[in-house]
């Protein structure tokens, strides 16, 4: 019984574990006496310690630190670290390098000389050498890499730029906010852009750090247009992870689960307003134009629905849901730490050029954690709001071009696409990846430019080299097809295979599709590859893992694994597993069919027999599973 997988996806436009102790160094240095002060640092430390701190991390914060208390930090780290199984630091704030070793400015630093670099300053391995006394995990977090601050007067060639790459001493994980030896960005909100994707990926259930820092990466590179990417280097011998949760769902579909659980109406206009071209988004609508679309599910109990709500709410931070959390939960557990977050976390009508300029503009394929992106269709409704957003966000941080990048969009989205094409190009010749991308699809297509197949090829390949997915994915699609350059397969999978380790989901998708035609690892590997996409966004990829271990197709049949896969899958998906289930159930075996009633059953909502024949209460309980009704813990 084989049945049809989709073709390659082209692209053009909690708590820790009670037994394992933590404790971090939090510091944040911006008001700097004699040297360019910051102002964000500051934020990001006391935000990064929220955060830890209810991750069960014994916290250290420190702010605007001298040279005196940073020594005393060393002994006091030191001693706290030694009995730790996990030992983290963050440092935001003025860092430099010098002959390879880096280096971190206290606040009342005095840099006059060339001597005072390292008279002045202290030198990082002075931490790291009190992290070591940890038999454990250590974690180390730089978002220390800015301009230099000293001026080009001290004369000294062996100032480096940004910071260096640490070596790799056992158990340590180092993480820079950009690539070694280049300049990090303070930021154009509350924090830095790398803070503010680890803030978003902290509470992310069941995910490894290595896997966090991949979202962090993408959120970053996606935010700047690829002008900072924040770079890492590993010993670790374990697996950690900052929540241990189970594996859960997408932050979309974890809301539009509680709104239906809830039966808001305000929380269902929030997600049709964050995703309006959502997998759920015309459910959400029926349900807010009749308010019965979902009224058959049946509410859980109070204390879970306030616990679901609390984790999506610190996991996402959105202010919506932490604000209705501590008004509908007012005794709960999290309210204290809720409304600790909620100091943390601008109000709408606070928010900064960049931050309306980031939700009004942003490209969907360039969607972050914070933002989901915008289609065209809702940037063109709210274009001239966009255009005065992001011009003002270009005018007041002049070094990031995505800014530019944005006004461009937005300015075709109002119409003027001849002033648009200069924007993007501006914005391309200074290095932001998304304007390449968009000026070769307008080169390629011949709107609002010449037609050059030539030099949209090009551009393609500069994105390419810079970090840009898309412009992978395109290009692994143009050499696979050989229709306008030579076929080239074997570039187009390392194309594929970069941008499927960057995180993209489509990429691992295109991967699964290609491996079962017999091209890269061949068809052993699809099953891998279905299961990480899926994991990573395209839900396409739980449909496909489940028909691999339905039919035994490239793997050991594995009727249990494909229904985990199903209902993963229907929770996510626009609707298609539950109509195959329910409506075309011939197309997957009697066992897989009982392993998801047996599932259903577990999860309460369904109490007819385990038979393997669809039947209404199936078919209800896979609604009721859809809307409002997910339980991870079932699925374990």
């Amino acid at each position: 019984m084989l049945r049809l997988i989709s073709a390659l996806v082209i692209l053009w436009l909690c708590s820790p574990a009670a037994a394992e102790t933590r404790v971090a160094l939090v510091i944040g240095n911006s008001d700097y006496k004699n040297i360019e002060p910051l102002t964000n640092p500051r934020h990001d430390a006391l935000d990064m310690s929220v955060a830890l701190e209810g991750l069960g991390f014994e916290m250290m914060l420190e702010i605007d630190v001298t040279r005196a208390r940073f020594r005393t930090l060393i002994t006091e780290f030191g001693e706290k670290a030694a009995s730790a199984d996990v030992a983290l630091l963050y440092y935001a704030g003025h860092g430099f390098q010098i002959d390879g070793r880096n280096y971190m400015v206290p606040t009342d630093a005095v840099i006059s000389s060339a001597a005072d670099l390292t008279d002045q300053t202290l030198r990082l391995d002075q931490l790291l050498g009190a992290m070591e006394r940890s038999s454990g995990v250590k974690l180390v977090f730089l978002d220390a890499c800015r301009d230099n601050p000293f001026g080009e007067g001290l004369g000294d060639a062996r100032l480096g730029t940004g910071l260096a790459q640490m070596g790799t001493e056992a158990n340590f994980l180092f993480s820079y906010a950009t690539q070694p030896d280049n300049v990090a960005y303070d930021g154009t909100g509350r924090n830095s852009f790398y803070t503010e994707a680890m803030l978003h990926h902290l509470y992310t259930p069941g995910q490894n750090v290595g896997q966090m820092m991949i979202g962090v990466r993408r959120d970053v590179l996606a935010a700047t247009g690829g002008k900072q990417i924040p770079w890492e280097n590993s010993s670790l011998t374990r697996s950690f992870q900052f929540d241990t949760s189970p594996e859960a769902i997408s932050e979309e579909s974890m809301l539009y689960q509680i709104a239906v659980d809830e039966r808001d109406p305000d929380l269902l206009s929030l997600y049709v307003n964050r995703y309006p071209e959502g997998a759920h988004t015309e459910e959400a609508l029926a349900f807010l134009d009749t308010g019965t679309r979902t009224r058959s599910v049946e509410r859980t109990g109070e204390t879970e629905r306030a616990a679901r709500l609390w984790d999506l709410a610190r996991r996402s931070r959105m202010r919506p849901l932490l604000e209705l959390y501590v008004t509908r939960y007012p005794d709960a557990p999290g309210r204290a730490e809720a409304e600790r977050l909620l100091e943390t976390i601008p109000r709408p009508e606070d928010a900064t050029a960049g931050k309306i300029c980031e939700r009004l503009a942003t490209h969907p394929r360039d969607a972050t954690a914070e933002n989901p992106g915008v289609p065209m269709s809702r940037l063109q409704q709210n274009a001239l709001a966009a255009i005065q957003a992001c011009s003002a966000a270009a005018a007041r941080a002049p070094e990031v071009p995505h800014y530019v990048a944005l006004l461009a969009r937005a300015t075709v989205a109002a119409g003027d696409l001849d002033r648009a094409v200069v924007l993007y190009r501006d914005a391309a010749e200074r290095g932001d990846l998304r304007a390449m991308v968009s000026l070769a699809q307008l080169t390629e297509q011949g709107t609002g430019v010449p037609q050059d197949s030539a030099r949209a090829l090009a551009l393609y390949e500069e994105a390419a080299a810079g970090g840009s997915d898309d412009a992978m994915i395109n290009l692994a699609i143009t050499l696979l097809e050989g229709r306008t350059v030579p076929a080239d397969p074997e570039r187009a999978m390392a194309l594929l295979e970069r941008a499927s380790a960057e995180g993209s989901a489509k990429a691992t998708f295109n991967l699964g599709v290609l491996a079962l035609d017999g091209k890269g690892e061949g068809p052993r590997a699809a099953l891998g590859y279905f299961e990480r996409a899926a994991r990573n966004g395209e839900a396409e990829g739980y449909r496909a893992a489940a028909i691999l271990l339905d039919e035994g197709r490239t793997t050991a049949r594995d009727p249990a694994g494909a229904a985990r896969m199903l209902l993963r899958g229907a929770a996510e998906d626009r609707g298609t597993i539950v109509q195959q289930l329910t409506g075309a159930s011939d197309q997957w075996s009697p066992d897989t069919i009982r392993a998801v009633q047996h599932l259903l059953q577990k999860a309460g909502y369904y109490t007819a027999a385990v038979d393997g024949v669809p039947g209404s209460q199936f078919t209800a309980a896979l609604e009721k599973w859809r809307d409002g009704g997910f339980k991870a813990a079932v699925l374990e």
